[in-house]
């Protein structure tokens, strides 16, 4: 096994619970391990209930069932934005950022608003992804005293508007799309690091995929060279945060190196241009950025 196989766990925080309870659970069991992952923080509010306007979407209310989302996210979650106040997922409880940050994990942004962004942003101008952007950049700022120096979209949701915006605030990289391989997006100069496996909730419970074989199946999709993996502090930190220490373990064991996206990024000194499209992926509602 070559020493450059990588399996980055990219750690995606979309509400208040996965803040709370989930972001710390995985840190915890990173932490049992002696490895570094990269989490990226929602900051604004917890608008999760807003998300069922996407019932519409072909394939949304089957992932609902398969993920069985109301025991995952909790009733609460899901009426956060109708019928309860959406509450602001970071700034009241900094210590949760802080601490994972001391952990030696990297920290970077997600978002503002995660179901804004991933549910309006192709009726955004640049100029309001700045704003949002900035109100996220802020909190981080604040809350941990350093400047984000990454970004993930929340679900794969790009447009060039978006694009321009964050080329404009300088990250280091981001990790914005679906697709092979590290690369620079044409037209544009921000490094994207793209995740590279589905996600639990595209494949759980289908074709015959449950908690017995689902890490099994992730092995089996690594590949020499570098993986990433996006994972939820909600699903993963939750219910099924037993799967994600077993896929700890059994990648380590396959001799892939678990690393925070930040040191990926800093031993690319190029990449080629790549172009960004929008199309499908099983198990995922809705069109998503794809790298080309």
């Amino acid at each position: 096994m070559s020493e450059n196989n990588i399996l980055v766990l990219k750690v995606d925080i979309d509400t208040l619970k996965g803040y709370l309870e989930g972001a710390p659970r995985m840190a915890d069991v990173l932490q049992k391990y002696g490895v570094k992952s990269s989490f990226y923080f929602s900051f604004g509010p917890d608008n999760s209930g807003k998300a069922i306007f996407r019932i519409f979407r072909k394939g949304f209310i089957t992932k609902m069932l398969r993920t069985k989302a109301p025991s995952t996210y909790g009733l609460k979650t899901m009426m956060y934005g109708t019928l309860l106040p959406a509450p602001l997922i970071v700034p009241p409880n900094v210590s949760v950022i802080q601490n994972i940050f001391k952990a030696g994990h990297e920290c970077g942004l997600h978002a503002w608003d995660h179901v804004r962004w991933q549910d309006k942003l192709s009726r955004l101008t640049e100029t309001e992804i700045k704003a949002d952007l900035q109100k996220a950049y802020d909190a981080f700022e604040s809350a941990l005293g350093v400047k984000p120096r990454a970004f993930a979209a929340p679900g794969w949701q790009l447009t060039p508007a978006a694009l321009a915006a964050l080329d404009s605030f300088n990250f280091d990289y981001v990790s914005n799309v679906r697709g092979r391989a590290p690369f620079v997006p044409q037209g544009f100069k921000t490094l994207e690091i793209p995740s590279t496996l589905p996600t639990m909730d595209e494949i759980f419970g289908a074709d015959g995929i449950d908690d017995a074989n689902i890490t099994a199946h992730y092995i089996s999709l690594l590949k020499p060279g570098l993986n990433v993996h996006t994972v939820h502090a909600e699903m993963e930190g939750g219910s099924k945060i037993k799967l994600f220490e077993d896929l700890i373990v059994q990648a380590l064991d396959k001799g892939y190196k678990i690393l925070p996206l930040r040191e990926v990024a800093q031993n690319i000194k190029t990449a080629p241009e790549g172009e960004i499209i929008q199309g499908f992926l099983p198990g995922r509602a809705g069109t998503l950025s794809l790298q080309k």
